[in-house]
């Protein structure tokens, strides 16, 4: 198998004050997480899903293995955000985007939510294999928009899915591909996509230079267009070998390489509402709220629209469960009815005579399962003391024809 070739760097960039990124190189993992919800919180958030996610560094026995792990960590990752915001209500509102890839073989396994981005670097051509869960990039995918205007666009930075406290059950994309020797993946938060641009990029890939140089080059270009935001970098080769750039040790970098560090406060009684599902990155440092205000009437349609469209869908999803579950129940209840009137039993009739019945003798609180089949003219009160006593207490039979027989034989004995 072709061995891997990585590096992994992040930068704080040139304006922000802190670096709310995190970054992480493995034996076989990759992943890049870009946290948000201002100074608070992104750094914590980044960090605590990128600290969760790499104990998913480890080999698989397949690519769908891996692709279901990926998926489980950044679920995990979701639900101890959560825990923490719970924890420290001062960090209400944090999430993170993850990217991530693990290499199984000849293939590899992906998860992803948010616009950190995982481009593909082969045969000369540089393909971006993940899709921004942004505004903007519905706006591109109706045709709304050109890719080129997206890149420009004032609400380029909203963001519809991230990992946080918002969404219990978060949709992450997760997928496969096939990869071979000379292939380079990058994995990049968007203080390097959103300000590069694509031929500067692939320029940089295309270098036959290492991983590390590479990922250097890549951080120049963002720092030269004046990198209003954090930088996080991840890149990988396939090669045959992989001569003084393997990595010996696991490389974590932003803020996931520091202790985590947030205060706490009193848990408040109330939380803030937040529309579901809608959160701002910003791209520039906050000089003012960083709360989302939206100034355009059809932006915010659209953005309701997104969040509507996203309850049908839960709510679709529940009918049909639901719907599902009663067909099973009435099923059930009809089949097992079915079952129970295939059944016999001898007992005593309500005027105190032998009679066959038919059902089980047990009911469903007021609700009989059996009912009177047929009555003989053998009287219970003829009849020996034993026998009397196993009528009254009812006796079971395999079907009708063994349930006549246990009649005529206790008329025999009535009439002794």
């Amino acid at each position: 198998m072709a061995a891997n070739k990585a590096a992994a760097l992040s930068h704080v960039g040139k304006i922000r004050s802190n670096n709310q990124d995190s970054g992480y190189a493995g034996r076989d993992l990759f992943v890049v997480a870009d946290g948000m919800g201002g100074h608070a919180g992104g750094d914590v958030a980044s960090a605590i899903a990128v600290t969760r996610i790499r104990e998913a560094d480890r080999e698989y026995a397949s690519p769908a293995e891996a692709e279901f792990a990926l998926q489980s960590a950044l679920i995990a990752a979701n639900s101890l955000l959560a825990e923490t915001v719970f924890e420290h209500p001062e960090l209400t509102g944090m999430g993170t985007t993850v990217s991530a890839m693990v290499r199984v073989g000849d293939q590899i396994a992906f998860a992803h939510i948010g616009d950190s981005r995982i481009y593909l670097f082969r045969d000369g051509e540089l393909k971006q294999v993940t899709t921004d869960h942004t505004f903007v990039q519905r706006l591109v995918d109706s045709g709304r928009i050109t890719e080129e205007e997206a890149m420009v666009h004032p609400r380029r930075s909203v963001l519809m899915r991230v990992l946080g406290d918002v969404d219990a059950s978060p949709e992450i994309d997760t997928w496969t591909l096939d990869t071979r020797p000379g292939d380079r993946w990058l994995i990049c938060s968007d203080g390097l996509s959103g300000v590069v641009k694509h031929d500067d990029m692939l320029a940089a890939l295309a270098s036959k230079e290492g991983p590390k140089q590479v990922a250097d080059r890549l951080l120049k270009h963002s720092l030269d267009a004046g990198a209003p935001d954090n930088v996080t970098v991840v890149i990988v080769d396939i090669a045959d070998t992989a001569p003084g750039e393997v990595l010996k040790e696991p490389v974590t970098v932003g803020s996931a390489a520091a202790p985590l560090q947030f205060g706490s406060e009193p848990k408040p009684t109330t939380r803030a509402a937040r529309l579901p599902g809608l959160r701002l990155h910003p791209i520039r440092p906050a000089t003012g709220p960083t709360h989302f205000e939206p100034q355009s009437e059809d932006y915010l349609d659209e953005l309701i629209e997104e969040d509507a469209r996203r309850v049908r869908r839960r709510r679709l999803t529940w009918m049909i469960g639901l719907i599902l579950l009663v067909v099973a129940i009435v099923l059930a209840i009809v089949f097992g009815y079915e079952w129970t009137q295939s059944r016999y039993y001898v007992g005593m009739s309500p005027s105190r005579h032998v009679a066959i019945y038919q059902g089980v003798q047990q009911g469903i609180g007021p609700i009989s399962l059996s009912h009177l089949y047929e009555e003989s003219d053998v009287k219970v009160d003829d009849l020996p003391a034993y026998d009397k006593q196993q009528v009254e207490q009812t006796i079971n039979a395999d079907d009708l024809p063994a349930a006549k027989t246990i009649v005529e034989q206790l008329s025999d004995a009535g009439r002794e």
